[in-house]
């Protein structure tokens, strides 16, 4: 794990780098800026949705697993097999669309498989030794990867997308990094290039989409926090 993450962040320096040095290679030309503004605003939902996703994710993972001993298969882990690589699938086409040109796309999600996909076949088989009855009938209900729109639409979003405080304040750090980083690469551009005047409408923009996933995030971490006292009150009723 340790070697991945030193992976990963002498990627991002490396990105970030070149990306400083290179400008006109990598970042956006906003040819149509109606087409940019919708990709822009994507990119940070993206964003945001892919850093909840981990938090969910990593947080279900931490409390429910027994130190790996246990196959986790609730919240997130309901509708993905993979939903903390796939929150990070999130982010980086989140990135991508709110800062590269479009060829940049096919780029990332080539690095991604070479980062992840391969990785994911690799756990799987340990996970088939660690749990081989269990897994198996976990690989027939949940897909690998993307979740089925279908089944996310048949049951509340708390359900899948559980949220607690402790869990947000752990990722606060990467959730902040990544939104800083992005607003800062693109305030730089468009200053460059148009002014302030340009930066401060689209900024309004950002900060509208930021605020949204604020409510999102403290309404899951509501109706989790009631769902576990609910359970907890059942229990007790139960006895």
């Amino acid at each position: 794990m340790k070697r991945r993450l030193k992976v990963n962040g002498l990627l991002i320096v490396l990105a970030f780098a070149i990306l400083v040095l290179f400008p006109a290679v990598f970042l956006r030309r906003a040819k149509d800026p109606s087409l940019d503004a919708v990709a822009q605003i994507s990119g940070i939902v993206f964003i945001l949705m892919g850093q909840l996703l981990r938090t969910s994710a990593r947080g279900y993972k931490s409390e429910y697993s027994r130190n790996g001993h246990m196959l986790i298969q609730g919240g997130p882990y309901s509708l993905s097999r993979n939903p903390m690589y796939l929150g990070i699938l999130c982010v980086g086409l989140g990135v991508v669309l709110v800062l590269f040109d479009w060829w940049i796309v096919a780029v990332f999600l080539a690095i991604f498989i070479w980062r992840y996909i391969f990785l994911i076949f690799k756990e799987e088989k340990k996970l088939l030794v660690m749990f081989p009855g269990t897994y198996q009938a976990y690989i027939k209900k949940v897909p690998r990867l993307f979740p089925s729109l279908s089944e996310m639409l048949q049951r509340e979003v708390y359900e899948y997308l559980p949220l607690k405080m402790e869990w947000l304040k752990r990722e606060i750090g990467s959730i902040l990094f990544s939104l800083l980083i992005v607003l800062f690469l693109r305030g730089w551009r468009d200053i460059r290039r148009e002014g302030i005047m340009a930066y401060a409408q689209e900024a309004e923009l950002f900060i509208g989409v930021i605020i949204l996933f604020l409510f999102l995030a403290a309404y899951l971490v509501k109706r989790t926090n009631n769902h576990k006292k609910d359970a907890s009150i059942n229990r007790k009723d139960t006895l």
